[in-house]
């Protein structure tokens, strides 16, 4: 399976969203997230793809979510961490980057299910203000998505 580490970046309690400026997805938004490169941890990856899709820093970062998606031979980990000085901007892969609170986030154009699943666990959390790790699998199902939380 491919590992993709990616980035729930927080700034002033909004979260850093990239448009794609890549396929698959070409136009629509995600988290900062990519694919393990090797010789690093999943950690400096997530740190990494931020930096790569956002020109961002992030620190402070945890383990938020991690989803297997074994239709896709995909493993998905999702770090939370701070946003350095709220700076971001377009990298090579995104056409823009803002920051969003739950209300901004173009739920019609979101990349990805799993990305949509973490975003929607994370406004969740931020409600409660209780961040916990989300373990699940996410399994396609035609043109529907299976969703296990443990």
């Amino acid at each position: 399976p491919k590992i993709v580490p990616g980035c729930n970046a927080e700034w002033q309690r909004s979260i850093l969203m990239c448009k794609r400026a890549i396929e698959p997805r070409y136009v629509n938004w995600t988290l900062p997230a990519g694919f393990m490169e090797n010789q690093e941890t999943t950690l400096e990856a997530a740190a990494r793809e931020t930096h790569e899709e956002a020109k961002a820093e992030v620190v402070n970062l945890s383990l938020y979510s991690l989803y297997n998606l074994p239709h896709i031979n995909q493993v998905y980990l999702i770090f939370r961490g701070v946003l350095v000085e709220g700076r971001a901007s377009p990298g090579a892969e995104s056409l823009e980057v803002a920051l969003m609170d739950e209300s901004d986030v173009p739920w019609q154009d979101i990349a990805f299910p799993v990305i949509r699943e973490s975003l929607e666990l994370y406004f969740d959390d931020k409600q409660n203000n209780s961040f916990p790790l989300h373990y699940g699998d996410m399994r396609r199902l035609g043109h529907n998505y299976e969703i296990t939380r443990y």
